[in-house]
């Protein structure tokens, strides 16, 4: 037993070390109490995106979703953070949930909307400008971060998903 407890500590502190901090960032999901570790998406080519429902480059909803279905079990993963910095954004997170499922049937993971520029920037955002050092200009802003979670590139709002620039960088990565 005595063996078994420790087996247990270490392998629970060499986890709670392992991951990196870039993603070691809680965020609530959206329209829902619930809370989740970014560590759950490690080992995974992530896309962040800042989304907002009333904006010029919202259509770009329906090719994050085909990307995210295109390249989904190669450990591909889209993060939406729905952001009202740019003042484009419902402000019930429960219209912006039924907004992305019913108009663009979102299914990558959505987080809580949350402030992505400034001084009261999530952490994570913060953590994002400081790795790459890119602020969000706009809505639809992208962070590419490698499997070791590293931000390595980004784009900004203009730049569409399923750009040939975009889609490359993630191929290379997976």
């Amino acid at each position: 037993m005595k063996y078994a407890i420790s087996f247990f500590l270490f392998f629970f502190s060499f986890n709670a070390i392992a991951c990196n901090d870039l993603l070691d960032t809680e965020m609530r999901v959206l329209d829902s109490s619930e809370t989740v570790n970014l560590c759950k998406f490690e080992q995974k080519v992530i896309l962040v995106v800042n989304v907002a429902s009333r904006c010029g480059y919202t259509y770009q909803y329906a090719t994050l979703q085909k990307l995210y279905e295109e390249y989904k079990d190669e450990d591909f993963v889209i993060l939406g953070v729905p952001s009202r910095d740019f003042m484009q954004e419902y402000s019930n997170e429960e219209d912006v949930a039924e907004f992305c499922s019913t108009e663009y049937g979102v299914n990558f993971p959505m987080f809580a909307t949350a402030k992505v520029r400034g001084k009261k920037a999530h952490p994570f955002y913060r953590k994002l400008a400081e790795q790459s050092g890119v602020i969000p200009k706009w809505n639809f802003n992208k962070y590419l971060i490698s499997r070791e979670g590293t931000v390595v590139s980004t784009y900004g709002s203009s730049v569409k998903p399923d750009s040939v620039e975009l889609t490359s960088d993630i191929k290379k990565l997976l």
